[in-house]
């Protein structure tokens, strides 16, 4: 009996096909809709967090904050006591700490024979290369012994390297910065490996120079904009956020004058709003399925009329209202079926354009897809079950006498 009322259900269907797809067509569209922003919002956290991530979880980052001014005085900000030295105490009074490279950079020009590049120049200490993972291929990094000595060298990155010296062997090339209006002479050292753009920009386009040159010869101030540390590991990360917490506290004693944020946290954060929004817009494509199951119905209820005098002839050979009903029941969940099994294609489909467009990992998930063919078959059951209960509640004496 089961079979036989799937086969007159599906016979049902297949004889508007057209009617049938049109009714299909929202159930299609909510689900594929589902499906892909679902897919473009975990791709796209995958693609920030994994750069993140790229860091290393033991990453911990050392800012200003700012006080308000009050009675007239003019707001502080903790720009203003970052220095070099300041660097030096909080790694040696911060235990879980291996090491602290100060944030310092500005924009300038290179120029190199007739060729000039306006670009990032970077001020770094040693400890700059472990921190980051970011390692020289040819010659060397900045050592102990520039910094100390304020040393006129730089390090290009890989791109920097090709602009400035197309064709040619950059180390020991001189190179002239204009920066601040300033102009300074730097022989070249080394050229960094490719990294691309990632959480801290366009490495490769960037120059590094000792952070005391820039400081001392380019900037003329002692002070940096903020730290970067690195924690012993992941494990200590979060000890370590509590000891520079504790010591900046004592130091400054006003703990709005610095923020202290790690990677882990970010991370975070990230995930939860990337999270949510994807349930936002995820929640938003889903009323197109109501929509969709609205038009189910409407043809389902179109498809009861236009049967009557069927039903009435079914009843009359001894069909029970069960058996009606079930008829109609699997039609409606027949169309929501079809229409999200199409709507996981397309689905799929529209996440795999957006992701090579966007530049990140294809991720669709099973979770994804369950909720939302889940979500169709609902749809078509609840919409379903109205129209079916009307045809089952039809008097066969009535329906058989309907024109």
């Amino acid at each position: 009996m089961i079979l036989e009322i799937l086969r007159m259900a599906l016979d049902s269907l297949t004889t508007s096909k057209m009617r049938s797809f049109l009714s299909m067509l929202g159930i299609i569209i909510g689900v594929a809709a589902v499906i892909a922003i679902v897919s473009v919002g975990s791709g796209a956290q995958s693609q920030v967090t994994s750069q993140i991530s790229a860091l290393g979880s033991n990453i911990i980052n050392i800012g200003p904050g700012i006080t308000r001014g009050r009675s007239g005085r003019l707001s502080f900000t903790a720009t203003d006591v970052f220095t070099m030295e300041l660097a030096e105490q909080i790694l040696r009074n911060c235990p879980s700490l291996a090491r602290i490279t100060p944030n310092v950079q500005t924009s300038g020009i290179l120029i190199a024979g007739d060729i000039n590049y306006q670009t990032t120049t970077v001020g770094v200490t040693p400890a700059y290369q472990e921190i980051v993972e970011y390692y020289p291929v040819r010659g060397q990094f900045i050592n102990a012994e520039h910094e100390a000595n304020a040393t006129n060298v730089m390090v290009l990155g890989a791109k920097l390297a090709e602009e400035l010296f197309p064709g040619q062997d950059p180390l020991g090339q001189r190179v002239k910065l204009f920066a601040r209006n300033r102009k300074l002479l730097f022989v070249v050292i080394g050229v960094m490996e490719e990294k691309g753009t990632g959480a801290i920009g366009n490495l490769d386009n960037q120059a590094f120079i000792p952070a005391s040159v820039l400081l001392k010869k380019i900037n003329n101030r002692k002070y940096v904009s903020g730290y970067t540390a690195q924690a012993r590991s992941s494990e200590t990360a979060k000890t370590a956020v509590a000891e520079v917490e504790y010591f900046l506290t004592r130091y400054l004693l006003d703990t709005d004058k610095f923020n202290i944020s790690s990677q882990e946290q970010i991370l975070a954060t990230i995930s939860e709003v990337t999270a949510t929004l994807s349930l936002m817009l995820g929640g938003i494509a889903g009323i197109s399925l109501l929509v969709g199951g609205i038009g189910i119905m409407n043809i389902m209820l179109v498809s009861v009329t236009e049967r009557t005098r069927e039903i009435g002839i079914r009843k009359a050979l001894g069909a029970k209202r069960k058996h009606i009903m079930a008829q109609f029941m699997i039609e409606s969940l027949a169309m929501s079926g079809f229409g999200g099994l199409i709507g996981i294609i397309f689905g799929w489909l529209g996440a795999l354009a957006v992701a090579k467009v966007g530049g990140w990992p294809l991720v669709v998930t099973h979770t994804s897809v369950l909720v939302a063919f889940s979500f169709s078959l609902l749809v078509g059951l609840f919409f379903g079950l109205y129209p079916a209960q009307k045809a089952a509640k039809l008097d066969p004496v009535i329906a058989l006498s309907y024109e």
